[in-house]
């Protein structure tokens, strides 16, 4: 038994007539409905639980006789006359199948079911009548005089078909049942009810919005722009939320901040009473013989200074600023007893801070002052644990891939010692596993080497959010200068050393560069740090 779609492929090949005749389209002494179905499977069915689709036959005979028409003007033509399209994936194979360049296609369905071919009918056409005889006897369409005056005059429509697309309608059998204009009215009307419709971008390619009608193009691109709309948001707006009221929200939040402020304010005035406790304020008494700024003759003995052993009859009248500047004793008054007195540095009357942190606890340990880089634990990273001593204390690049084959073993850690000028060394601390540090720890983390990926920073404080991290912590990105910066270094506020795969003389300079940028910001956010 034949199929429709090796049939239709012969008489492709072969230019032999196809007549379509009512619902039906005649091949020689076979027949099909025009809605039979092919076994070209359609693209995007037949995978992931879509059910098989197949092609009819008049999508793809409209195919073939529209070939030389552009996708986007096929696709408006096909809809316009109300047929299915022939999907763009499918075009091309199709085609090569149907105009015997391959054998076979792989959207063909061997398993699909056919269609039973029907005997064709006589085809209903006027009789002509040149020579003023009557009317002649209909011929059949076997005839082969019929069928090469059928194909004259699909060539002679077919020759113009490329001018406009009113002459492409007319290859249609519609004509032969209805005038024109009759077909032209029926296609305005379509062509309204669809401007009212939302039209799928499914069969469409680019390009193809410029070649549209301006009617369909402006829904197209009405409905893109809504699609991205955002509210407006405005004070205003923002104002009238929802289930939130100003006077109960945005107040609480302001009393609260009040309360802050307050709070902070007494802290500071506790302080300044802990030091006005501590060095209490003269009060007004007979003016004596010199100047006498704490009146302290009023004070007995030591056992008001708890214990910080302040010399309360200690005074710089009557001294030089050299005198003070040096640590000289100061001239002492004339006391009854000649007992001498241990006089410490007396204590200034602007004092910044509470006496309680003058000196630190006895108990209490002193922290570290080397400072903390933390590197990528990613191999891929030009600085690792391996040559991390090479490239930051001998500024001297080496691959990690030769450092490995050297039999250099991995360390939890590295101290390194940068050379400063006049012979003094000083150590850094360099670690790629973040997660063990302390918080007293990450107040010593100086610079952090940035890979690219956000992921890097998970666990991290302040929420692993890089922008607030590079806010605390100066970041660098080491990269080949011939690479592209990744994407998110290029947001981020990183500096960027390049290193030069050919030139290896340029490595010092390079990575001089990080330690005179670490320099800088150590002296400005960083002080307290050996550096």
């Amino acid at each position: 038994m034949a199929d429709v779609l090796s049939t239709l492929r012969q008489f492709h090949i072969n230019k032999k007539e196809i007549v379509e005749q009512d619902d039906q389209i005649v091949f020689g002494e076979f027949a099909w409905a025009k809605n039979a179905k092919t076994n070209y499977v359609i693209y995007g069915t037949g995978k992931d639980g879509v059910p098989k689709e197949y092609y009819s036959l008049d999508s793809i005979l409209f195919l073939l006789r529209h070939v030389q028409l552009q996708h986007p003007l096929y696709v408006r033509e096909a809809v316009a006359a109300n047929i299915s399209v022939v999907r763009r994936p499918d075009r091309k194979d199709l085609l090569a199948y149907l105009n015997g360049e391959t054998s076979t296609a792989s959207s063909i369905d061997k398993s699909a079911p056919l269609e039973i071919s029907q005997r064709p009918t006589q085809i209903k056409r006027p009789a002509e009548d040149p020579g003023g005889e009557g009317e002649k006897k209909k011929p059949r369409m076997e005839d082969p005089q019929v069928q090469l005056e059928k194909i004259n005059w699909i060539n002679k429509i077919d020759g113009g078909r490329d001018s406009s697309v009113l002459p492409a309608m007319t290859t249609s059998s519609l004509h032969e049942a209805m005038p024109l204009e009759k077909i032209a009215a029926i296609k305005a009307k379509i062509l309204a009810i669809k401007r009212t419709k939302i039209k799928g971008d499914d069969d469409l390619q680019s390009g193809a919005l410029e070649q549209r009608t301006f009617v369909d193009a402006e829904v197209d691109v009405t409905r893109d722009i809504v699609s991205r709309e955002r509210l407006w948001r405005t004070r205003t707006t923002i104002l009238q939320s929802v289930g939130k009221q100003f006077a109960k929200n945005i107040f609480s939040i302001l009393q609260s901040i009040k309360a802050r402020e307050e709070g902070t304010q007494r802290s500071h005035s506790s302080i300044q009473s802990a030091v006005s406790s501590a060095v209490p304020q003269a009060r007004p008494v007979q003016v004596i013989s010199g100047y006498n700024r704490y009146d302290q003759e009023r004070f007995k003995g030591k056992e008001e200074t708890e214990g910080f052993q302040i010399d309360t009859r200690g005074t710089y009248h009557g001294m030089t600023l050299k005198s003070v500047t040096e640590g000289a004793q100061a001239k002492k008054t004339p006391q009854p007893a000649p007992q001498p007195v241990p006089q410490p540095a007396p204590v200034q009357p602007s004092l910044s801070r509470p006496v309680s942190q003058a000196r630190p606890p006895p108990n209490q340990k002193k922290g570290s002052r080397t400072p903390i880089i933390i590197i990528p634990a990613a191999a891929s990273s030009l600085i690792t644990m391996l040559n991390a001593k090479d490239i930051l204390q001998d500024l001297k690049f080496v691959s990690t891939e030769e450092k490995k084959a050297q039999g250099m073993k991995r360390d939890n850690e590295v101290l390194i010692h940068r050379r400063k000028e006049g012979g003094l060394t000083v150590p850094y601390r360099i670690i790629d596993n973040p997660s063990k540090l302390t918080p007293d720890d990450w107040d010593r983390v100086v610079a952090v080497f940035v890979q690219g990926p956000a992921w890097q920073f998970k666990g991290w404080p302040w929420n692993g959010n890089p922008v607030e991290i590079f806010s605390k912590i100066k970041a660098y990105h080491l990269k080949w200068c011939e690479l592209p910066v990744d994407s998110n270094v290029q947001k981020w506020s990183v500096h960027i050393m390049n290193l030069d795969r050919h030139r290896r003389h340029l490595d010092r300079a390079a990575l001089q560069q990080f330690w005179e940028h670490l320099d800088k910001y150590m002296l400005k956010n960083k002080p307290q740090l050996r550096y």
